[in-house]
């Protein structure tokens, strides 16, 4: 039943990211939801998994297991779900971040994308608010996707 909700739900978040994306909003909105200035700060949370990223503003940072070696495989429909955390400039180290853990990775379209651990960083569409994990194990394109640790790993629970 849960896989079907998923599904239902994946079903009606690609069908508005795509009507967003034909309006010419998407573009605008992911901007907004990813760095806009200089420098991207990674911080740390308290979430029901532990202590996980979030970004500057708490939203929740997400890890998309099919990328390697740093490198973003999420295009498309799946980063209009799963929008990157990008920067301009480099990435800044909150409390409890090892900087030496950051870095960043060029995207296809030209982006740089925020990375932890060699992992790319990516928002879910339906975290809204600050602390929400409600993408954490969702199985969408190929593979579930998980929040991280601290440390650099993934939290496998949820």
């Amino acid at each position: 039943m849960k896989d079907r909700i998923s599904l239902f739900v994946v079903g009606v978040l690609v069908a508005a990211a795509v009507a967003a994306t034909i309006a010419g909003t998407a573009a605008s909105a992911a901007s907004k939801r990813t760095a806009a200035g200089t420098g991207t700060t990674v911080a740390i949370a308290n979430s029901a998994f532990g202590r996980i990223l979030v970004d500057a503003k708490g939203r929740t940072l997400y890890d998309f297991p099919p990328d390697t070696r740093g490198a973003s495989t999420c295009y498309g429909a799946c980063a209009a779900l799963w929008p990157p955390l990008t920067t301009v400039g480099k990435p800044h180290a909150g409390s409890g971040v090892i900087a030496t853990l950051l870095g960043t990775t060029k995207r296809s379209d030209g982006k740089v994308e925020v990375t932890y651990g060699g992992h790319p960083l990516y928002y879910y569409v339906a975290d809204t608010r600050r602390g929400e994990t409600t993408g954490q194990g969702l199985n969408q394109f190929g593979a579930p996707w998980w929040v991280i640790s601290p440390a650099g790993k993934e939290i496998h629970r949820g």
